[in-house]
């Protein structure tokens, strides 16, 4: 990992994924969380303001390259019970259906192994559990498809991993989920960045 990725790429990440529309978004979907709950891609803390303590019994936060700084800061604020794993997605220590709630925001378009993250997700979440998510990805515009398609290995490797041009429900319904909850639409800003969408998801 080079000076750009430790240093500077995590602050850029922390601001971006900070912005008030994004933030915004966040708010719709983290407060549906309830029991034992997963969070993908932790990163530097910005969902945890928005659990509801009320519902959540316990929250696992899971990350292979978090913003400690910011992460520590966040969780010095929160009242829940968290516990925090520093590993990779795409092979969750969990037990087989024993999580209530998965929180997914703005991390599928990073994880570079989609598919095996989100079958790990199937195993551990509850037959009758929620795949909770927003994400940023493919526009249903052509223009704005031609322009993501183009510029997304440029992106991706100056943001860290992350693609501009994946389908999320798409490859939800391909792994087993059925999307029982869905909304979109564009933030402000460069289109190519802003698409959204939203939901939650249960296993078929």
């Amino acid at each position: 990992m080079n000076f750009y990725e430790r240093k500077i790429l995590p602050k850029v990440i922390h601001c971006v994924c900070g912005l008030k529309p994004m933030m915004r978004q966040r708010n719709k979907v983290v407060p549906d969380a309830s029991g034992l709950v997963l969070e993908l891609g932790i990163g530097s803390g910005l969902n945890l303001p928005y659990y509801d303590s009320n519902k959540v019994t316990h929250l696992i936060g899971i990350d292979p390259t978090p913003n400690h700084k910011a992460l520590d800061n966040a969780l010095e604020k929160t009242q829940l019970s968290t516990e925090m794993i520093f590993e990779s997605a795409e092979a969750l220590p969990m037990e087989d259906d024993s999580i209530d709630s998965i929180v997914c925001t703005y991390t599928l378009c990073t994880i570079p192994d989609i598919d095996q993250t989100l079958e790990q997700c199937r195993r551990v979440l509850k037959s009758n559990g929620k795949f909770i998510f927003v994400e940023h990805g493919i526009a249903p515009d052509k223009k704005v498809q031609r322009t993501q398609n183009r510029i997304n290995p440029i992106w991706k490797k100056l943001a860290g991993g992350c693609n501009l041009n994946r389908d999320i429900p798409q490859t939800l319904e391909q792994h087993g989920y059925n999307i029982t909850k869905l909304e979109s639409m564009y933030l402000p800003g460069w289109k190519p960045a802003c698409w959204n969408v939203w939901g939650s998801a249960q296993i078929k």
